[in-house]
């Protein structure tokens, strides 16, 4: 009976692992006339997140972008906070990066001097 209870343990807390906040399809906020879908998941004991989809307006299109990296080594920090880096297809720079995730929103911001001056996007989950 014990080793039934042990698992069943085991399995609820595998469960809350897996159901970590950041997880999912998040859309981005429009960027030079451009959006992208990323699938943010599990890497190492960090997130990372990969461009899956790209558009333009409301058209969706090929961009050369699919596939990279946008979201890099985000470990979490507590009370749905985030610290790793962002990659800004834009310009094709990495910054130090910060996320907070609320519900169905993610505050993502990539920053220079240290931390001092950030930009920042709020995504959007994708149901």
């Amino acid at each position: 009976m014990r080793h039934i209870i042990a698992a069943a343990i085991l399995a609820l807390a595998g469960t809350a692992a897996a159901a970590d906040p950041i997880e999912g399809v998040w859309q981005t906020q429009p960027d030079e006339g451009s959006f992208a879908h990323v699938v943010i998941s599990p890497c190492g004991g960090a997130f990372c997140g990969t461009i899956s989809r790209t558009f333009q307006g409301t058209a969706e299109f090929q961009s050369p972008n699919l596939g990279r990296q946008i979201v890099i080594d985000m470990a979490p920090q507590g009370g749905g906070n985030y610290a790793g880096r962002v990659w800004r297809p834009a310009n094709d720079r990495i910054y130090i990066g910060k996320a907070s995730v609320q519900g169905d929103r993610m505050s993502l911001s990539g920053c220079v001097a240290g931390g001092l001056i950030c930009k920042s996007q709020t995504w959007v989950r994708v149901p």
